[in-house]
């Protein structure tokens, strides 16, 4: 088998692992890219709502709140700067009736406490913003915005080449081996080799698990469990009177069965949240009428013919049902005892607001 040697090697080709890579080649790196499928952003960064997330929901201090707002806007500068499509299209979140105001509340002391500008509304103010919707009561969240996931990876892998780096498909690693300073994976697919590198980042989203529970020399009492949740998505053919985003308040989960737009303007809606044992991209079109009564309590007009299945994505979880609030785990050194190594662990959303900040935060865990 050949071995092959370089710097640094990231372990899947999402949008968070193209942003680390290029973020480290551009450091001076030597960084390959090693993706299990044939093509760049197939699982979790091609299956979401493509929003970028203000970072309204999440307690102070967190890395997702820190990482968010940090991302967000170092997202709006890089798609100002290259050929990346978005929009910042602002979002409502909105109370349907008077049980549902202390979690709108919930959010806006969140939002508070993490420096978020909000608007409140009701009454006729909220009917004038958003009229044909019932809603007693709103926040409104003004950067907000929508991006082209695809646009953005494909600018991520280019800086990545361009910076020397390289991305090789239908490469998975199936087996890794740490000797102190010294990193060993076994790459299968159509060229098996054996890949010696300094650092590993493993940002294999759903598979991240998995990939860290191959690794001889890791302790596995430092790999959490997996769980996973899926979500469907409905688009919504012809007009429809929206041009901002619409959330419920938020459910256990998940942000609740919310109305996205894409850069065409077309409407869609989910994610709905069902837990399932592995991953799996199934959308049920019998779960259209469950979506047309979620939607239907905050837009009665709602026609669910008009509901067509899109597509699912799957969130990797660190926790199962009902656990309340889960950080994103970025584990270095420091937590597992394997110089070099990162593992990205329950990397959801807002994952993909977060990416450049993500792959910065790598950078100085590997400094």
């Amino acid at each position: 088998m050949e071995t092959l040697e370089i710097d640094t090697v990231v372990i899947g080709a999402g949008v968070v692992g193209l942003a680390v890579a290029r973020e480290l080649a551009q450091a001076g790196q030597q960084v390959i890219v090693l993706e299990r499928a044939g093509h760049f952003g197939e699982g979790i960064s091609s299956r979401n709502s493509e929003v970028i997330h203000a970072g309204l929901y999440y307690p102070k201090g967190s890395l997702k709140a820190r990482l968010c707002l940090q991302g967000r806007e170092l997202l709006y500068d890089y798609c100002r700067h290259f050929p990346v499509g978005h929009r910042q299209t602002g979002k409502w979140i909105i109370a349907s009736d008077q049980g549902q105001h202390e979690r709108l509340e919930q959010v806006h002391r969140a939002a508070t406490d993490n420096g978020v500008e909000l608007q409140v509304a009701e009454g006729a103010s909220l009917e004038r913003a958003l009229p044909g919707v019932k809603a007693t009561a709103g926040l409104f969240s003004p950067r907000t915005g929508i991006v082209s996931s695809h646009d953005l990876m494909v600018s991520l892998l280019g800086e990545l080449e361009a910076a020397g780096g390289q991305l090789v498909c239908h490469a998975p690693v199936e087996a890794a081996h740490s000797d102190y300073a010294m990193h060993r994976l076994t790459v299968g697919g159509a060229s098996p080799c054996e890949v010696r590198c300094r650092r590993v980042v493993n940002a294999a989203g759903l598979e991240a698990v998995e990939v860290a529970r191959s690794w001889s020399g890791l302790d596995t009492a430092a790999c959490p469990e997996a769980y996973y949740a899926r979500g469907a998505y409905f688009s919504y053919s012809g007009r429809h009177p929206f041009n901002t985003l619409i959330y419920p308040v938020p459910e256990p989960g998940g942000l609740g069965v919310h109305l996205t737009l894409d850069l065409a303007g077309q409407a869609r809606f989910g994610p709905d949240v069902e837990w399932v044992p592995a991953p799996d991209y199934t959308v049920d079109p019998e779960r259209r009428q469950a979506f047309a009564a979620s939607v239907r309590r905050w837009w009665p007009a709602l026609d669910p013919a008009r509901l067509q299945p899109a597509y699912a994505g799957v969130r990797p979880k660190l926790a199962g049902p009902d656990s309340g609030f889960v950080d994103f785990r970025i584990d270095d050194e420091r937590l597992h005892g394997v110089p070099g190594v990162v593992h990205l662990f329950g990397i959801e959303s807002p994952g993909l607001t977060a990416s450049l900040a993500i792959a910065r935060h790598v950078r100085e865990r590997l400094a």
